[in-house]
């Protein structure tokens, strides 16, 4: 748990999907002398560039300045069973706090870990929520022992907001979303469908993959908007605009 001047930063609430991604690029590219601004601006957007940052001072993997640690290019190579022992020695030293309390995280409840976090750091609901979730996910690629509690309830939490989702999907239309990636058009003379309604009733196959295909949300990372985006290219200019 890093600290600065007496003040506890807060844990790691990005996507922990985002951080395995952007070490595994390090894997790919190098690590740079410094990572700031310049070299991740044009991977991660809006916020998440800075949450990220923020994870890795908090992780220990790079200093107030962006300078990798010793930790995080030992990582970087690292594969297997090897990368493991290495991220289960960054989640026990960064989540101290977890690991040496009186917490038994192989038969916690989530609610017990919930109140781990909130008992050691100022967090509002939305950001603890993250934050445990981003633990929980480094626990279990640490190999680091997780209550079934624990899982179950984040299984169930997930579940559920893919239910809510999928509860509200609709097919957005051509006015709002007129480009297709690398700026390919809606072909001329065709309509994108408004709604369930318009669609052709002896496409059982395009009525199911309608129903999966979730809103577009103006909140989500440019990354995500950009698959979002590619999906939507592939699904109507491959079956709605065939033939």
């Amino acid at each position: 748990m890093t600290m600065d001047k007496g003040r506890k930063h807060l844990p790691p609430y990005v996507s922990y999907r985002t951080f395995h991604n952007f070490v595994d690029r390090l894997h790919e590219q190098g690590t740079p002398q410094r990572i700031d601004r310049s070299f991740w601006s044009n991977i991660l957007s809006g916020s998440t560039g800075p949450q990220l940052m923020a994870a890795m001072r908090f992780l220990g993997l790079v200093d107030a300045n962006g300078k990798p640690t010793e930790q995080l290019k030992l990582l970087v190579p690292a594969e297997g069973e090897r990368r493991m022992q290495l991220v289960r020695g960054i989640t026990n030293e960064a989540f101290s706090f977890v690991v040496k309390s009186n917490l038994d995280l192989a038969s916690a409840t989530y609610s017990q870990l919930e109140e781990c976090f909130q008992s050691t750091f100022n967090l509002t609901d939305d950001v603890g929520r993250k934050c445990v979730k981003f633990f929980i996910a480094m626990a279990s690629d640490a190999g680091m022992p997780i209550s079934p509690h624990i899982i179950k309830h984040t299984r169930s939490e997930h579940n559920g907001a893919a239910t809510k989702i999928s509860a509200k999907k609709v097919v957005p239309n051509t006015t709002q979303y007129p480009l297709m990636p690398q700026g390919k058009l809606v072909p001329q003379g065709k309509k994108v469908p408004q709604g369930m309604e318009h669609l052709p009733e002896n496409n059982a196959l395009l009525t199911m993959l309608i129903e999966k295909f979730p809103n577009f949300d103006p909140s989500w990372n440019d990354e995500l908007k950009l698959k979002w985006i590619a999906t939507f290219d592939v699904l109507f200019n491959k079956i709605i605009f065939k033939g």
